[in-house]
Parts: structure tokens; sequence; C-alpha cells
């Protein structure tokens, strides 16, 4: 009677050993699933993992091709220069007005001011120049004269000195009396104060000299003044130019600022754009570029400048493209794409709907590796064509997936049906 306790323990252990240790066979043998493994402990079999399903793709082979890698921007037509010419003194407009589109030479007159009292002013002026230019020969002869007297003074300040001297020996032989050589020594103090006398002569003679030939410059920044006022009566253009504005009209009153007329030149015209920090060590000053116009136009032109300082809002470059106009065909102000040309590297050509994101939002494409499992490479973009895109940083050949590749991640088996280039 006591197998039997025995017995139904020992079934009751394995029972519970195989709902806690081996619950995963027990289930797949309860639902009739086939096991291919077997239990290193209970020689039971366990079932086998389920075979990995290729998921079907669509793919390219793409081979990289030399590409002209050209540097594509957003930009607008400028004029090479543009000034608005205003009125530097007040005065009434005497000439007729030129109208706006008139072709003006550099130095041809805008606006004729009335010159009122001014021709006046200038006589004024130069009548008070010849008047300081005729006081300079007079201080200069003054200044000759006191030269004359202070070597006058100086020689009779020798007579008396040997006068005195004479005295003196004669006074000490008993040959003369004291009265005698005082009488010379007040004649040698007579005699250096005549010196003195001819000395500041000779100085107020160089003063009036200086104050003559400072007179004359006072007078000369006079007549120019004036010359330059009349100068100021006609306004001229300050270079060759299309008048962009009517001039001023006739009998109007200008004052200093009031405006005259705005001249533009627009041979050679500047198309301008902005480089992304990115791009910007592509583009070189001198390269060639070109431009299409919102109108359909295609311009040619050289690079010939480029921002060496960041715009702090947007972190672009500025680049400026001189393209010839002497028609004057191009305008001021045209909106334009920009393409500057940079040196040649390996691209491949490929469908835009090929390219994907990361999970780190980086773009790229998915490709097909040896193993038939799926890669994501990252690319850079070159160029947006009507055939396709233009992208860099794939090897020489790749796999890449055209159809698909927003169904599977890294790692993927997949099973790639190829298709031509050009499909």
């Amino acid at each position: 009677m006591r197998l039997i306790p025995a017995l139904t323990a020992i079934l009751v252990s394995a029972a519970l050993y195989f709902v806690v240790f081996e619950r995963d066979q027990l289930i797949a043998f309860a639902r009739g699933e086939e096991a291919t493994q077997v239990s290193e402990t209970t020689g039971i079999e366990k079932p086998k993992a389920p075979e990995e399903r290729a998921i079907g793709v669509v793919a390219l082979h793409s081979v990289a091709r030399e590409v002209d890698s050209a540097v594509l921007l957003r930009g607008e037509t400028r004029a090479d220069r543009q000034v608005d010419v205003r009125a530097e003194t007040s005065s009434t407009v005497l000439s007729n007005p030129l109208r706006k589109g008139h072709v003006v030479e550099a130095g041809e007159t805008l606006c004729k001011l009335d010159p009122g009292t001014r021709m006046s002013a200038l006589d004024e002026a130069r009548a008070r120049l010849s008047e300081a230019r005729a006081f300079l020969p007079e201080a200069k002869a003054r200044q000759i004269e006191a030269q004359a007297r202070v070597e006058e003074a100086l020689a009779r300040l020798e007579e008396a000195r040997i006068n005195d001297n004479a005295a003196t020996r004669l006074s000490e032989d008993g040959f003369a009396s004291e009265s005698r050589v005082a009488t010379m020594r007040s004649g040698v103090r007579a005699a250096e104060a005549g010196v003195e006398a001819a000395k500041s002569g000779l100085e107020s003679a160089k003063s009036g000299i200086e104050s003559a030939r400072a007179g004359i410059q006072s007078a000369e920044a006079a007549v120019a003044s004036a010359s330059k006022e009349i100068d100021r009566l006609t306004i001229t253009a300050p270079f060759s130019g299309l008048l962009e504005s009517d001039t001023a009209e006739l009998g109007s009153l200008m004052q200093p600022g009031s405006l005259c007329a705005t001249v533009i030149r627009l041979d050679p015209i500047i198309v301008v754009g902005y480089v992304p920090e990115t791009e910007v060590d592509r583009v070189k000053v001198g390269a060639l570029a070109g431009a299409r116009l919102a109108t359909g136009q295609d311009v040619q032109g050289t690079v010939r400048f480029l921002s060496r300082s960041a715009d702090p809002t947007t972190r672009t470059f500025q680049v400026e493209i001189a393209v010839p106009n002497p028609d004057f065909a191009i305008r001021d102000g045209q909106t334009a794409e920009i393409l500057i040309s940079s040196a040649g590297a390996k691209a491949h050509l490929l469908p835009q709907s090929s390219l994907v994101l990361n999970n780190e939002g980086a773009l790229g494409v998915r490709t097909v590796d040896a193993e038939n499992r799926t890669r994501f490479k990252k690319v850079r973009m070159l160029r947006d064509t009507v055939d396709g895109i233009w992208v860099e940083g794939l090897p020489d050949t790749a796999d890449v997936i055209v159809m698909g590749q927003d169904f599977v991640t890294d790692g993927v088996l997949v099973e790639a049906t190829y298709r031509e280039q050009d499909q």
C-alpha cells in the first residue's frame, strides 16, 4: 500500500517540473507543434525556431560617374553701382530735366543751379588775395631795412667798445681824466641799447612777413571756398549709367541734400546669392558661374566676391557674380537661380524617392550588401535634376533600394529584384 503514494509523489513532482522548467516545450507539445530540439535534462525535444523570411524589395545597381558638382543657389540681380545724386548748396534749378532711362556719361550735367551773388563773392575774395600778396614785398623790404639797422648798431657798439678800451688805458697811464672814461662807458651802453632796439625791429619785420603770408593763405582759402561754391552749382553724373529717375524740375528750389537724380550702372550686372556654410569652401573667386533668370534667360559670368563674414541670422556667406550686360537687357532686382562651377566629383544618379532618414535624422539611402541584408548609407545631395538627384558618399558601386526602403531597417534579410538604371 505504500508504493502507490510514492509513485503518486514522483508523478506530481515530474508534472511540476515540466510546468515550471519546460513550460514552452509543454505548450508546444500540447498544440501539436513539431519539436526538433531535445532538452538535455529531460530528453524531450524542443520546437524549432521559425525560419527568417526575406522581404521583397526593388533595388538599383548604381555605378558612380564623374559629374561637375556645381553649387546651386537662389539669388537676385543687382546694379553694379547706384547713387542718389544730391545738391550741396541752396539755389533754384536753371536746367531742363532729363527723363528717366536716359543714358548719361561720367561728368555729364544733370542739374544746373542759379549762381546768384556767388560770382561777386568770388571776385571779392580774389581782390583780397591780390591785396594780401601786395603786402608781402613791403614786409620783406622792412625786414631788409631792419637787418641793416642791426648791422649799423653792431658797428657802433664795436666803435664804442674800442673808445672805452683806449680811454681806460690812457687813464691808467695818467693821460685821460675819469670823466672821459665815464663818457666812453656810457657810449658803450648806449650802443648796446641801440643793438637791442635794432634786433627788436628785425623781429617785428619778420613778424610782418609771417602776417603777410598768413593773409595770403587766408585769402587763397576764401577764393577756393568761393570757387567750390560755384562748382556746386553744376551737379554732374559721377559715373556712366542710366537715370533711374527724372532730374530735378526747372525752377525747383534745391536745398543741401535735395535729390537731383538717381543714377545706376547695369553693365556689368551683379547676381547676388548666399552660400550655406557647408558649401562655402567649394566656391572660389574667379570661378565660372551661370544663372537662369525668372524670364528663362541664361547668363554667364565669374565670381568676383565671396564674403569672409557670415550673416549672423542665416549663417550664409554672400557671393557676387559679375555678368556682362552691354544692352541693359538684365534689370536690377530679377530673381535668379545660380550655378557656380566647382571641382568634379564621383556621384550616383538616384531617384529622389530613394532617400530616407535614419533614427538620428541623417539623410541617406538603404543598400543591399553581399549577404542580402540592408545597410543604411549617409549621402550628400549635389544636384537635383529632372532625371533624379546626384548624391555622393556611396562606394563606386552600390545596390540601392528604390522600392520598399521604408519598410525595412538595418540588418533585415531582403530578396532584391534589380531594375535597369534608366527605368
